[in-house]
């Protein structure tokens, strides 16, 4: 996809697509694909949206910690996930146990010589067993079909009222699930969609989550240069300003850095911008979703605390930090030879903005205070404000993206939040598009 020149920017297209996420991305694969001519424009410097990834001294920092899920549907139709090259973690996860001490709980068909660690956790007791059989029994539907999950009119609740029905209400609960969610869902997973939280743990069950070689930015780059979308015209630096409904169409109003404003006139426009941005170019016929904040801070120590590829968790939950993990353990070349990055991940906004000195008291307790995380080089720190939309009960994966009148709307808002549901919506919103413009559809 070629960036244009400010002065480049046309008065007419097919159909303008504002911002370039991955949302964004998708669905102007989607509509070149069927033969549609695409103006993709975003306000950034580069593609992406909240998929982003910033190179700091030879290291690797993704704005804010993410992984890519290789079973995700999307991912495996609309990327190259061979030439991503993923590096994967550990499957399993490392916790944190109110006494200080720290348990391993990994799949041994994955992670063999850690079965003795397993045995050791002190999560294998006749109780928790009989837990983990509850919680296999309500989790079981996960690996049904799909439509059973994402049906609206299925049946839902909170997760804590589901998994209490269920008869989960042990330590593996309290100490391993919740806090593990808590940093996947960028939110006390209480009030949780329940059939949501299956659909991720389908996602876990079927595949290990990883991140690319390159840093996340490389999904969106391979979106971006994909033959496809390589013949639609991408201009960046260029915000858009209003979205109009017109008589044959809509306009869009445009900002280029260092040029004077403009007006493209299209048959359609997709508004694949963040959450807030989303609602605020539509207007009532959107209105905002609630989202969930992240701050992630990316250190870079003398000597890696563990060498482990493992999520971390603190089960006793005693400080603001949800997860962290040794990243250049499970991808080396997210720091440079013989460094080593570290992240840790606290909740944004309500009354969730932890400091520095509480993050690093929280993982000398989480890493021991050998580690010396009190010493650790900090290299940058992300603060991602709408990292995910709420998922209440109950679900609805297939929110309308298309608002009549020749205007749509992407984003994992309308779909499910994640990466799955970013790219699953863009592709929506291209059918719909191209079907309200009569376009052919693709081979």
């Amino acid at each position: 996809m070629d960036a244009l020149h400010d002065t480049d920017l046309p008065d007419r297209t097919d159909v303008v697509v504002v911002g370039a996420g991955l949302a964004g991305l998708a669905c102007a694969r989607g509509l070149r694909r069927r033969g549609l001519d695409v103006l993709v424009v975003d306000g950034a410097e580069a593609v992406g949206g909240r998929v982003r990834t910033d190179v700091v001294d030879g290291f690797r920092c993704d704005r804010g910690f993410q992984l890519l899920n290789p079973s995700y549907p999307a991912a495996k139709r609309l990327l190259d996930l061979d030439a991503l090259d993923l590096q994967v973690f550990g499957r399993g996860v490392d916790v944190v146990q109110a006494d200080g001490r720290t348990a391993t709980l990994a799949d041994p068909t994955r992670h063999p010589g850690r079965a003795g660690a397993v045995l050791r956790s002190g999560y294998l007791r006749p109780g928790d067993l009989a837990e983990l059989a509850r919680l296999g029994r309500w989790a079981a539907p996960a690996l049904g079909p799909v439509h059973r999950l994402t049906d609206p009119a299925a049946d839902d609740a909170p997760l804590a009222a589901a998994l209490d029905r269920a008869g989960v209400d042990g330590r593996l609960r309290t100490e391993v699930l919740e806090p593990f969610l808590t940093g996947v869902l960028a939110t006390s997973p209480a009030t949780t969609s329940a059939r949501f939280v299956r659909l991720l743990l389908r996602s876990f069950l079927l595949a290990t989550p990883g991140v690319p070689a390159q840093g996340m930015q490389a999904m969106p780059d391979q979106l971006a240069a994909s033959a496809v979308a390589a013949v639609a015209a991408l201009a960046l630096r260029t915000p858009s300003s209003a979205v109009r409904r017109t008589a044959d169409g809509v306009e869009v109003d445009l900002a280029p850095a260092g040029a004077p404003a403009a007006t493209v006139r299209a048959r359609a426009a997709v508004v694949a911008a963040g959450p807030a941005a989303a609602a605020e170019l539509v207007g009532d016929g959107l209105p905002a979703p609630r989202t969930r904040g992240l701050r992630t801070w990316w250190f870079a120590p003398a000597e890696a605390p563990a060498r482990t590829t493992m999520l971390r968790v603190d089960g006793a939950r005693l400080g603001p930090v949800v997860n962290t993990a040794v990243v250049s353990q499970a991808a080396p070349s997210y720091a440079p030879p013989g460094r080593h990055l570290v992240q840790a991940t606290t909740l944004l906004g309500d009354g969730h903005d932890a400091d520095e000195q509480q993050v690093r008291r929280h993982l000398a307790r989480m890493w021991g205070p050998a580690a010396g995380a009190d010493a650790w080089e900090v290299v940058t720190v992300h603060d991602v404000p709408e990292a995910l939309p709420a998922m209440p009960p109950p679900l609805d994966v297939r929110r309308p993206v298309d608002l009549g009148d020749g205007l749509l709307v992407a984003g994992d808002h309308r779909d499910s939040a994640s990466i799955q549901g970013a790219l699953v919506s863009g592709s929506r919103a291209a059918a719909a598009a191209a079907a309200r413009l009569g376009a052919r559809v693709p081979a």
